[in-house]
This record gives C-alpha cells, structure tokens and sequence, in this order.
C-alpha cells in the first residue's frame, strides 16, 4: 500500500488549506485513516482520524473547531481541511492509514506533505 499526500504550501495565517492523501496498492476495504504532524525540532502529534465507518472523527485539542477530516471510500482518499490557520501549525503533515484483516492490522505513513503559515 502507498500512500501519497498532498495538497500542502505556504499560507498565511487564517487563510485556509485542504490536504489529501490518496492509497493505492493492494488495500483493505476495512480501514481508517489519519493525520499526524511533526514541525521543526518536535516530536510528530496526532492530528485527526476517521473511523472505519466514517462515522467518527477524533481531533487533536489544537485544532478542533477548525480542521475536519473526511473520507472518500470511491477514492480510497482521506482529506484534511484546515482553516484559521495558525503558524502554530506549520510542520509536514503526514498521512497513516490502518487496514483491518480478520484478527490483524497493518499501518502505513505517507511522505508527507510541508504546510508553512506565516503571521
């Protein structure tokens, strides 16, 4: 399974950004999908994930209310909108998928994608 993120670039702060990251390869129907971030000299957090059903969402406290995740399944594509950014938010924000088998899981990263926002 690859995963291939994009989307990211240099903004302003407020301005807004839609990441996407695509998988392709021998994939499971049975996944979720997720976005983690790493800016300079940190460790990589969480960002946000979306269930298997995508039916929930879960976001890191730093950008609830102004990022959400979503899924097109047709697509095998999970995206990332973020609005009221902040530079806060700079990193390379990278992708991860989970597929579910019968009894086991496998996880993969994206390359990830830069989002720099200037003040």
């Amino acid at each position: 399974v690859q995963l291939q993120a994009c989307g990211g670039g240099l903004v302003q702060a407020g301005d807004s950004l839609k990441l996407s990251c695509a998988a392709s390869g021998r994939t499971s129907s049975s996944y979720g999908m997720g976005w983690f971030r790493q800016a300079p000299g940190e460790e990589r957090e969480f960002v946000a994930t979306i269930s298997r059903s995508g039916t929930r969402t879960y976001y890191a406290s730093s950008v609830k209310g102004r990022f959400t995740i979503s899924r097109d399944d047709a697509k095998n594509t999970v995206y990332l909108q973020m609005s009221s950014l902040k530079p806060e938010d700079t990193g390379v924000y990278y992708c991860y998928r989970r597929d579910y088998g019968i009894g086991s899981s496998q996880d993969y990263w994206g390359q990830g994608t830069l989002v720099t926002v200037s003040s």
